[in-house]
Parts: C-alpha cells; structure tokens; sequence
C-alpha cells in the first residue's frame, strides 16, 4: 500500500484517537469534531488518486454525497429524538439505523445514487 493511500487512513485513526482524548476536557469540543467533514474529503481524495476519475465522475460522486446526507441527518435525528424519550443509546442508535437504511434503499430504488458506479 502505498503512502498516498495509507495516509487518509491514517488521518481517521488520528482525528478519532484526537476526539477519545478531547472528549474528557471537552465534550463540545469533541461532538465539533465528531461532526467536521472529514471523512468526506479523504473519500473525495481517495476517489480522485484512482487514475481513471475525471471531473463529471467527481462531480457525480460529490452529488451522491450530498443526497446521502439527507439519511444521515434522519439518522442523527431520529437518535435525538430516542434518547430524549428515554431509549437507551443501543436501541436508539439501531433505530437510526433502520431508518437510515431504508431511506439509502429507497434513493437507491429511486436513481437518485447508483451504486454499480
């Protein structure tokens, strides 16, 4: 494996050992950097050092980014809104899940992302 595609691998494993740590000083500081967009732009870079990607596959693949953001704002919701009924973190973030997952189902189903890109 070559360095250029180690490095965003190592890059996560650094930002999440950042975040265990900052999250005993904290805890805004922590959820500030559970939410940065990074693991977007590794996947952006990863996708761009394939000698194959051109600007339209880039841009397509930034679009699909952005439509499977609507699920996971739904997720994220949907586990607020367990946990402030009283679910327990498992149950709430399974449920966020679910809902994720079907929502990923019916982009899918729709067009709106193809996954045999």
């Amino acid at each position: 494996m070559t360095l250029q595609k180690s490095l965003p691998i190592i890059t996560s494993i650094v930002i999440i050992l950042i975040v265990a740590v900052l999250r005993e000083r904290s805890r805004t500081l922590a959820a500030i950097l559970g939410t940065m967009p990074i693991n977007m732009p590794l996947v952006m870079w990863l996708i761009w050092s394939t000698p194959d990607t051109t600007q339209p596959i880039m841009l397509g693949f930034v679009r699909s980014l952005i439509i499977g953001m609507v699920p996971t704002m739904l997720w994220l919701a949907i586990v607020f809104l367990a946990l402030r009924g009283g679910w327990t973190l498992w149950s709430a973030i399974l449920a966020g899940y679910i809902a994720w997952g079907v929502l990923l189902l019916v982009a899918i189903q729709a067009g709106l992302l193809r996954i045999n890109q």
